[in-house]
């Protein structure tokens, strides 16, 4: 019975991993392969090529603690060609076998391999459309003077800071003001930190600092 290794990524930490776990465990049930180990990077774009898991899975795969490597799709893998071909290669090299389970690919045939070569690309293309789309949306958006990001914080940041430091609890200061208890020690923060270079640059004693 061949060892098989799964390797699952989700691109945000809002996306389950048991998703495609659930699915491949099946996949190796119907296959006859023996799960060796689960390799999960948990809210990791598929964009970088050092990732925890995955660093471990090919150090493992040096060690030829498995001869197979299942994946849900190609894109879990990599979203670079270039990544995901370097990737295949090492383990051809190693004598382990790549299955994706969504697009039907077996790297032991030349067909295989070609198929992956296309869908690797393929699935490149689709990442630089969008991050293209994400870029000409936000021209547009500041052409229309709309604003990007968060919204400016509409607060007398000032009197936020004194009401702080005259006594007011953190609850106090946050309901009178409307904002959240993390807005005002991110106020109180900014303040600090502007006193410290007032009192650095006038070479005042800085020791002695009103907590937020």
């Amino acid at each position: 019975m061949k060892r098989a290794a799964l390797y699952v990524r989700t691109s945000t930490v809002d996306q389950h991993p048991e998703t495609q776990l659930h699915d491949l465990r099946l996949f190796c049930q119907n296959r006859g392969l023996q799960i060796v180990r689960e390799y999960v990077d948990h809210g990791f774009s598929g964009a970088k090529a050092r990732r925890p898991e995955l660093y471990r899975m090919m150090d493992d795969a040096r060690r030829h603690r498995f001869n197979v490597v299942l994946v849900w799709s190609c894109d879990r893998l990599a979203r670079s060609t270039k990544h995901l071909l370097q990737t295949l290669d090492e383990l051809n090299g190693l004598g382990i076998q790549f299955l994706s389970q969504r697009e039907a690919i077996d790297t032991d045939g030349p067909l295989g391999r070609a198929i992956i070569v296309i869908v690797s690309a393929m699935a490149e293309l689709e990442r630089c459309i969008i991050i293209e789309r994400v870029r000409a949306g936000m021209r547009r958006a500041r052409l229309e003077g709309r604003q990007i990001g968060r919204a400016r914080l509409d607060v007398n940041r000032e009197q936020v800071v004194e009401d702080r430091r005259l006594g007011m609890s953190l609850t106090q200061v946050s309901k009178k003001h409307g904002i959240s208890r993390a807005t005002v020690c991110r106020l109180m923060k900014e303040a600090n930190g502007n006193f410290n270079l007032v009192a650095l640059a006038s070479g005042a004693d800085t020791s002695q600092q009103i907590q937020a």
